[in-house]
Formats: C-alpha cells, sequence, structure tokens
C-alpha cells in the first residue's frame, strides 16, 4: 500500500501546474491524488485539457486524472496542496483550504506580505516556518498558508544569504534579465517581445525589493523583523524560455575581496534541518569561474534545477562587489521551491 502523503495540485494546467506535476513524478514522500483547474476544464481528462508545454514528457499517471474543482471539495482525501493559482483567486480559495484542514503550500503572491505567513525559502530561513502556530492560533484554522517567493526573488535571497550572514549588507542593487515563462502561457506576446526587451515587469520591482528583506529578516517572538537592507531593483523581460539572470552589486559592511565572497558562497548549505530533504539543492551555489558563465541554456538545470548558480565574481568599481546569478525560474523560483517547502513542513508536522 502506498504510504505516500496524498497532495493536490491547484492550477494544474498552467506552466507552474505542469512543472509541479514533471516535479512530483516519482516524489519518494508525495502522490498526486487530486488535479483542480478552472471551471470551464473541470470534468475533462488532465491529457485532453492541456497544452504541454514542457520538454520533458507528461507523466503517464496525470494523463487520465479528471480535472476537479478548486474547492475543499475538489482537494478529495489531500493532505496537502500545491498551489499553482492566480493571485486573485489564491486569495479567496487558500484560506477556504487551511480552514478545512488542508496544508497549503503556494506559489501565488496574495498572502506573502501577512505578518503570519511564512515566506520561506528552506535553505535560508526554514526557522520561519514557526509562524503557522501564530497562524493557526489567531485565524482559528486546524492547517495554514506557507507561500515561496517570487521567481525573481529566490535567486537573489539564496545568493545574498551567505553574503549577509558572513559579511553583513549595506545595499543592494540588481537588474533583471527575466525569462518569458515566469509570464505563465500564453504569456507576452511575440510581437512584443521578439527583437525586444521589455523594461517593465508590473508589480515586479516592489516584490524584489520587499521580499528578501522578510525572508533574510529576523525572527522574535513569532514575528518577522525585516532585514534592514535597502535593496534597488529594475526588472526586465527577455526572449528567454527559461532561467532568470540577475546582474547584483552588493555594498558589504565589512570589506572583502572577490576571493572571500566565492568562498562564502561556494561552501554555503543549508540549515542542517533542510539539507537532506528529498528536494534540497546540491549544491545550495555553483561558483562558475568562466568569465561568460553563468548563460540560461547552460546552467538553468543545474541541480535538476534547483541549485542557484553564481558567476563573473568581481569588485565593483564603487564599492563592495558584483556578480551575476542565474536561477531556473518554474523550478527553484516556483513548483520545485514550493514542493521543497512542503517537504519541510511534512518534516516539521511529524508527517516524515
Amino acid at each position: 500500500m502506498d504510504q505516500r502523503i496524498p497532495v493536490a495540485v491547484l492550477g494544474a494546467t498552467g506552466m507552474v501546474g505542469q512543472r509541479f506535476l514533471w516535479f512530483l513524478d516519482g516524489h519518494p514522500w508525495f502522490r498526486v491524488v487530486a488535479l483542480t483547474a478552472s471551471e470551464g476544464r473541470v470534468g475533462r481528462r488532465y491529457a485532453d485539457a492541456v497544452t504541454w508545454l514542457l520538454p520533458q514528457p507528461m507523466p503517464a499517471w496525470a494523463a487520465d486524472m479528471v480535472l476537479q474543482p478548486t474547492t475543499p471539495e475538489g482537494v478529495g482525501e489531500a493532505r496537502l496542496a500545491f498551489s499553482a493559482l492566480p493571485a486573485s483567486v489564491a486569495r479567496e480559495v487558500e484560506p477556504r483550504l487551511a480552514a478545512r484542514g488542508v496544508w497549503v503550500c503556494s506559489n501565488a503572491s496574495a498572502y506573502r506580505r501577512e505578518p503570519d505567513v511564512p515566506l520561506l525559502v528552506p535553505e535560508v530561513n526554514p526557522e520561519h516556518i514557526v509562524l503557522v502556530e501564530r497562524q493557526r492560533r489567531e485565524r482559528g484554522w486546524p492547517a495554514a498558508i506557507l507561500t515561496n517567493p517570487n521567481c525573481t526573488t529566490t535567486g537573489l535571497v539564496v545568493a545574498l544569504a551567505p553574503l549577509h550572514r558572513t559579511f553583513g549588507l549595506k545595499g543592494v542593487f540588481v537588474a533583471t534579465l527575466q525569462a518569458l515563462s515566469g509570464a505563465g502561457y500564453p504569456g507576452v506576446p511575440s510581437l512584443a517581445v521578439v527583437d525586444n526587451v521589455l523594461p517593465h515587469i508590473p508589480g515586479e520591482e516592489e516584490k524584489v525589493e520587499w521580499e528578501p528583506r522578510k525572508i533574510l529578516g529576523h525572527l522574535v517572538d513569532q514575528t518577522v523583523e525585516l532585514a534592514p537592507v535597502p535593496i534597488s531593483a529594475h526588472t526586465h523581460r527577455v526572449p528567454v524560455w527559461d532561467g532568470h539572470t540577475l546582474a547584483v552589486s552588493v555594498a558589504l559592511a565589512r570589506n572583502a575581496g572577490p576571493e572571500e565572497v566565492v568562498q562564502a558562497l561556494a561552501s554555503y548549505q543549508a540549515p542542517e534541518a533542510t539539507r537532506d530533504l528529498p528536494s534540497a539543492p546540491r549544491p545550495v551555489i555553483l561558483v562558475r569561474t568562466e568569465p561568460d558563465r553563468p548563460q540560461p541554456r547552460l546552467d538553468r538545470d543545474t541541480g535538476r534545477g534547483m541549485t542557484t548558480v553564481v558567476g563573473r565574481v568581481r569588485l565593483d568599481p564603487l564599492g563592495g562587489v558584483k556578480f551575476t546569478v542565474l536561477s531556473h525560474n518554474t523550478v527553484r523560483g516556483a513548483a520545485g521551491g514550493a514542493v521543497y517547502n512542503g517537504e519541510w513542513l511534512a518534516r516539521y508536522l511529524g508527517w516524515r
């Protein structure tokens, strides 16, 4: 008998929903028992209702599953739901699930800023999971909502964490080159992005400037004190399929040269509690020494897409250091990140 934890995928037909199915295929802890979709697709076979967009084949077990409504009833026996819902839908649905005892690991932005909702990156701030106790107590829910950050924030904060802990951060500047898959499907019209760079992604700069401060923040009595690190972000959409590239400059509280920074990045490990989880990135950070790496096409699948790749570490003439970060936006920055959160939740609750 299959002893794995029954889970649901909410919004299973979209790009991130498809990544969830690929990432959960053969998962040692979780088995998918329900797939939900928008009203017009409910009742259809998954294979008939979806435009499959990934280069990997659709998992055979998913093809014949019948799509369910995105409701507490629709998730059936699932104890945990992975949410790929739009923020507007997530804001209504996710609390209903938590109130019915279904834990939610959400990729949506709806609840990231709530003071009682953990914004988790398990290789950085797993201790923030205790916020679920405050959430359950204050909202009267038997379960809770956990969130992972914006896909751009994820790669940035993983690279910043070892520097914040080793040297301290005085300020961060980041310019992003974000892949098309971050906009979902059908996403950005081809005539808008071919031969072009779009220098504005609505709401993105605000997320990148605020979310790392919560993740790097200090936990005091089930409240997160935001890290006092100013962040300036410029976000751009570029004609790349997968993989967000970030050009980062940091001012350090303690002066350090490129060699020390490389050592801090390359030696960084997840906290012991989350280091051996099934989806834990191995390594957390890979530092490339070539002058022209990382590149999305060559490096985005490092560590099955969960490893953050850093390169071009050098002095910044304005002070501090600068470097390039690459993170797979729909894996580490979305579905894989939420599954990693789910694994940490399962351990925290004693399910595994």
